[in-house]
């Protein structure tokens, strides 16, 4: 029977708070970046760096977020626009590598080339942009809308998080601990003259950054490749149909993700009675993760 294929639920207060934490983000970032060049804080220029990595990651979030809305009804799509929104964090995590790689150079290079650093200003332009990674944490979780959905052993409840936008939060965090990074920097060198804190720190930052882009290219590009049947959801569907009491056996079985903690599964059987496929959908059918479900069932010759 026709039905459509839209699995993913829109966010619009994710939507929202994600555009005022790009811009809000943009400002501290420009001021960051400006204030590491003309006082020489390479601390405070990482950080900057780091608030333009965030700055793209939120934008394409943005952009997909959008992208997602405008395609929703286009037919090319076989299982929906969710996967415009993974493929933006795919595409943003491979600029973080760049970003990460020329804020290792540039602090390796001032750590053996220490300039002259203004801690004074760089100090107030560091606690600013602490402030609007605090401000922006905070928009985001509000945006967050929690789904829940029936687990298949009836044992509890599953959450289901914008996965979009809370790739996007942890990131906020992230930039957080790079802000408090360049303050340390500048506070050791202010009062303590350890001047090779600043570059120190901006090393550190730039790992940061590098660990955060190698987990979204790893996350993003295991749903993007559909390489996931060792999620618990495929697993499970063994265990329902295992413990059925019909004999079917799996012989092929295909699932993957097509939404915000939705799947997709084909699975093919074979049974020694005379047992419709609507059987095995109706058992399977509690499992809320599963929004597309396909069963074919081959009966053996008796």
């Amino acid at each position: 029977m026709p039905h459509d294929h839209l699995f993913h639920e829109a966010n619009p207060a994710a939507e929202k708070n994600t555009r005022l934490t790009i811009l809000l983000t943009l400002a501290a970032m420009v001021a960051e970046i400006a204030g590491g060049v003309v006082f020489n804080s390479m601390a405070l220029l990482a950080d900057g760096w780091h608030m333009s990595s965030h700055v793209l990651a939120l934008g394409m979030s943005a952009v997909a977020y959008k992208a997602s809305r405008y395609f929703v009804r286009d037919v090319r799509f076989a299982f929906g626009t969710w996967k415009i929104e993974v493929l933006s964090g795919y595409t943003s995590a491979i600029f973080l590598v760049f970003i990460a790689a020329l804020m290792f150079y540039e602090s390796f290079r001032r750590l053996i080339v220490p300039v002259p650093v203004e801690y004074d200003q760089a100090l107030v332009v560091a606690f600013s942009g602490l402030a609007v990674n605090l401000l922006c944490a905070w928009l985001l979780k509000e945006g967050q809308q929690t789904r829940h959905h029936g687990h298949l052993s009836g044992s509890g409840r599953m959450h289901h998080h914008d996965l979009n936008l809370r790739s996007a939060y942890l990131h906020v965090l992230t930039d957080a601990a790079t802000s408090l990074l360049a303050l340390v920097a500048l506070f050791g060198g202010k009062f303590w003259q350890l001047g090779q804190l600043d570059p120190v720190m901006g090393i550190a930052g730039s790992v940061v950054v590098a660990v955060w882009a190698w987990g979204l290219l790893r996350d993003s590009g295991r749903v993007l490749l559909d390489a996931e049947m060792d999620a618990p959801v495929v697993e499970e569907v063994r265990e329902v149909i295992n413990a059925d009491g019909s004999g079917a056996r799996i012989v092929d079985l295909h699932v993957w993700r097509v939404g915000n903690g939705k799947y997709a599964c084909i699975l093919s059987l074979v049974v020694d009675g005379d047992v419709e496929p609507e059987y095995f959908r109706k058992i399977l059918g509690v499992h809320g993760e599963l929004a597309h479900l396909t069963v074919e069932v081959n009966r053996t010759k008796g």
